[in-house]
This record gives structure tokens, sequence and C-alpha cells, in this order.
């Protein structure tokens, strides 16, 4: 489905059947208002409506249409798009959809389910004013000369703009098609200081803020720092956030006890900038904590009334220390286990105690993490099931999942799954077919990772896809040497090729050439690679 030059083009391709429907617009949709467009097929019919403008076609042998493959909205990926050359792609969609249906099912929620996005949200829609800005005959002349190049300054930043060339002649002239091209960004302006600081403990704080207004362009990501108080002008710690629907953050790494100013700075592609004001934090104490032991510290009283001569810290009710010091290291505890603490400052008049706090020793990664459970559903589904690790040693976090095949000799690990969610399986889709796939999880906690060993499976098979096109070269007058390439995608083990010659198969074995001889001089003839797996074969195209 395209929208070109006025023109709404339906191209649908069933087997070898090729229809074309379409619509002529005019500047119709131009208005800067939502236009409906509905494609629709019941059995041999094609329609094609936008708005009140309909056309349909009768194809009596158009096939059915079954819908396997991922659906893409608005262009399609680099990689794939040799694949369909006759559709004569043009370059992405431009504007802004919504209410994108299918017969079967509601309404669907484009930022929810797309697997891999682009640049799909441009900070809002074209405004009314497109009515005048897009028709095709309100262009300004901008260079008249014999250059092949030129230089346009005093542009809008963040603006689509139109452009084609004008060649003259004695003998007339021609036009080019139109580009279109859009300029970069600007640096945001007013950049808010952060609305609301608050501490998680004495090493993190959660920063929430406001959205910057007036940003022309896209906001790349969002930078929280830090910087002490009085020290020097340089963030103590720093925060890169590429999330950017979300408006608060957690910024790490700070210290106890110790006073920080927190800013926000917006970047697009064009630049970074700070707010001008910070937000003020003082960060609560802490005692250090490591997996089997704690480093207590505390401070003298504000108000002692006399000179202290002892403390006394409890643990659990029970004295561990009694001295004069403000420090005393806690040895030999479990990992991650809470106790409860509270300190008693004496003088001669008298002793007072603390308010009680519960301390926990440090996380570490879990003790060991068991290899997942693997369910080929199909050729490009796999189930993944694990169990939570015995020992946690801490809180868990996240699991992650690894993932390498065959086809990167399993040197390469990708993580395909990461999340907070502690679901105990999860699919894995749009594998490819009859690939061997080694899966590894991991089991996270505040003190790291363990990675399982690695479980195998290998995918169906399916009929190969991207069968290519047989290359032909003839050196005498009644003969062809033909050879051709594995498919793009084999889908699993090649069983054998096929070469079709006028339709008829010639060769069946597994070569990736073939001689043709005995041929009329001068004669004219078609060839076609057919690639087999144990599930089918596929036809590469004609030539």
């Amino acid at each position: 489905i395209e929208l070109k030059s006025g023109i709404l083009n339906i191209f649908l391709k069933t087997g070898v059947v090729f229809t074309q429907v379409d619509v002529w617009l005019g500047l119709s949709y131009c208005d800067g208002k939502w236009n409906k467009v509905t494609v629709n097929k019941e059995g041999s019919i094609i329609s094609a409506s936008m708005n009140e403008l309909k056309e349909q076609t009768l194809e009596p042998h158009v096939q059915q249409l079954k819908v396997n493959s991922p659906v893409y909205v608005g262009g399609i990926p680099p990689e794939i798009q040799n694949i369909y050359k006759e559709l004569g792609l043009e370059q992405g969609f431009g504007g802004c959809m919504k209410a994108v249906k299918f017969t079967r099912g509601a309404v669907v929620n484009l930022a929810s389910v797309s697997s891999s996005a682009v640049r799909v949200n441009l900070d809002g829609c074209l405004s009314t004013d497109s009515a005048v800005n897009c028709r095709g005959n309100d262009s300004i002349l901008v260079y008249r000369g014999k250059e092949q190049s030129v230089y346009e300054s005093g542009l809008q930043p963040f603006t689509e703009y139109l452009y084609r060339i004008v060649a003259l002649n004695e003998g007339g002239s021609v036009s080019s098609v139109w580009t279109r091209v859009r300029t970069r960004e600007s640096v945001p302006q007013n950049v808010p200081t952060p609305s609301r600081v608050h501490s998680i403990n004495g090493y993190s704080i959660e920063v929430t803020w406001e959205k910057p207004t007036g940003v022309i362009g896209v906001i790349e990501k969002y930078i929280l720092k830090a910087y002490e108080e009085d020290g020097p002008n340089v963030p103590i710690t720093s925060a890169e956030l590429a999330d950017t629907s979300m408006l608060t953050g957690i910024l790490t790494g700070l210290h106890p006890f110790t006073n920080y100013a927190v800013t926000l700075t917006a970047c697009t592609l064009a630049g970074c900038t700070e707010s001008l004001h910070a937000l003020n934090i003082s960060t609560p104490q802490e005692a250090i904590s490591f997996p089997t032991f704690l480093l207590m510290s505390w401070s003298p009283p504000k108000t002692p009334n006399g000179i202290i001569i002892q403390y006394t810290l409890y643990m659990n009710g029970v004295p561990i220390y009694f001295g004069n010091g403000t420090k005393y290291v806690v040895k030999d505890l479990a990992v991650f286990t809470p106790h409860q603490f509270l300190l008693t400052a004496c003088t001669l008049a008298g002793c007072t105690n603390s308010s009680q706090v519960t301390l926990f020793t440090a996380q570490l990664p879990p003790s060991h993490v068991d290899a997942p459970l693997l369910t080929v559903l199909d050729s490009r589904t796999i189930y993944v099931q694990w169990k939570e690790p015995a020992e946690v040693n801490g809180i868990l976090d996240r699991y992650i999942i690894y993932i390498a095949n065959n086809e990167q000799n399993f040197t390469k690990w990708n993580a395909i799954y990461n999340t907070t969610e502690l679901f105990l399986d999860c699919t894995l889709q749009q594998l490819f077919p009859g690939t061997e796939y080694l899966i590894k999880l991991a089991a996270c906690t505040g003190g790291g990772c363990s990675i399982s060993e690695a479980s195998t499976a290998i995918t169906d098979e399916s009929t190969p896809e991207g069968v290519p096109a047989p290359k032909a070269q003839s050196y005498s007058s009644d003969s062809f040497n033909i050879s051709w390439t594995k498919p793009e995608y084999p889908n699993g083990i090649i069983t054998s090729y096929g070469l079709y010659m006028d339709g008829v198969l010639m060769q069946n074995s597994s070569q990736l050439s073939c001689y043709a001889y005995g041929l009329a001089p001068w004669s004219l003839h078609s060839f076609r690679v057919q690639a087999c797996t144990a599930k089918g074969c596929a036809l590469g195209p004609l030539v």
C-alpha cells in the first residue's frame, strides 16, 4: 500500500498472480485532517478507499491471502527490501497513523505490538496549515544556474522540506520527482529543574521531572547529574536514561550523609542542555554493608549534655561493643541477613538509647542457576522454562536469557529476554527454522548475576526462503553453464536442488551448477531453481 503523487496504490501478489488497484486522490487528503484508508479483499474482489473515494477490481485467479510473517507499517527494513524489488518501494511514510485495525481483532496499539520501530514519534502531527504547505505548486525557487549543488540557509529546525530539480534547454524543461528531507533538531531550550528528589538509601536517590517545553525535535535521552554542594563543579555521578517516555529516574553512586545538588539535562541529536538551577538533597547515614560483615559508624549526640564516657552497641538485643570509639566492624554474618542494632550513649549522669535500626548484610549473586528447559513449539518458536535458584543470596532482581546459534558458530551471544517481572517462563519467537540454538539463563540480585550452563534446541525445519535466481552463461551456440547459490534462509538442511528449464525438471541433485547442451543456436530459454528440505520445496525467480 503506497501513497504516491496523489494516487493510492494497492499491490497484491498471491502466488504468480499480481493485482493492482489505483485510487486517484489528487490533493483531497492534503488538508491537515485525519483520512480513513480501507483495503479489502473478498474472494476475487480487491477494493481500496480513502474517505469517500473508492476503486475495486476483479481478479478471478487471485489466491487466498495468508499472513504468516511480520507486518511492516510505514516502511520495511533495508535487509529485506531486495527480496521485493518488483514493488518499487518508496522511502518510509512521513506523517501520523492511528487506529490501525485488521478484520480479525481489535484496534492495534502500534507502540505495544511493535517488535522494532525506527523514529515513529516525531513530536506530534502536521498542523492544519499543511493544507497550504504540501500543495505542489507553492514551491519557491531556491537556485538558478549551471552548478550541480547549492547550499540553502535560513531554514527552520526539525522541519520537513521538499526539493526538486528542473533542467532546461532550448527544447523545453523536465522536472525530477520531489525529494523529502528534514532539517536537524535544535538544542533543547528551557530545561526545567527536577521537580522532586527523595532518598532511597544513603547511596541512591529517585528523581522526578517535567517534560521540557518548546523542544524542536526528538529528545534522544535525559541525563541526571549530582554535584556535591560545596565541592567542585564536576558531577560526582550521572545516569543516562534512553527511555524518554519515563519522567522518573534513579541516580546511584552517592555517599551517605552528604549534601548534593541534582540537575536535569535533555538531549537531542543537535546537543544537550542542562537545567540552570538544581534541586538540593541530603542523603541519610548508612552502615557500610558487605556480604559477611557490617562496618558500623555513628556520630556523637547533637546535645551530649556532658562528656560521653561510653558507647554500647547492641545487635539483636545483645551488647557487642563497649568503648569510646565511633566505629565498629561486626564480622562472621550470613549473606543478606537482617540484624537489629541499637546504640547507647552514656555520661556520668546516665545513658540514653538511640532508635532501633534494621540493617542487612550485602547481597551476592545466586549460588547456582539450573540450565533452562527448552520446548520447540514450531519452526520459529521455542518455549523456555526455568526454576528459581535454590540459594538466591539476596533479593532476586531480574532474569536474562542469552541466545546463540550455529549460523554464527555459537560465538556471539545476544540477550533476547531481560525483565524484572519474575516469571519462570517465556516464549522466544521469530527464530530461524531448522537452526540449532544454545540458550543460557542469568539470574540477578543486587550483588550481581549468575549464568547457567547452556541448553540446546533445534527449531523445526520448514521450506527454504530466498531461493536465488540462477546465473546462466552461454559460451557456445548450443549450451548454457548454469550456477546458483544457497537460499538466503535454508530453514533446515537442503536435501536437493532442482533446476527447471522451460518448465521441465532437468536436474535434481545436491549440486549448485548444471550444464545444459544440445540446444538450438540463438534460442530463448527460461530457468528456475528449486531448493528442498525435509519439509518441502520452494522455487526461486524465473530467469
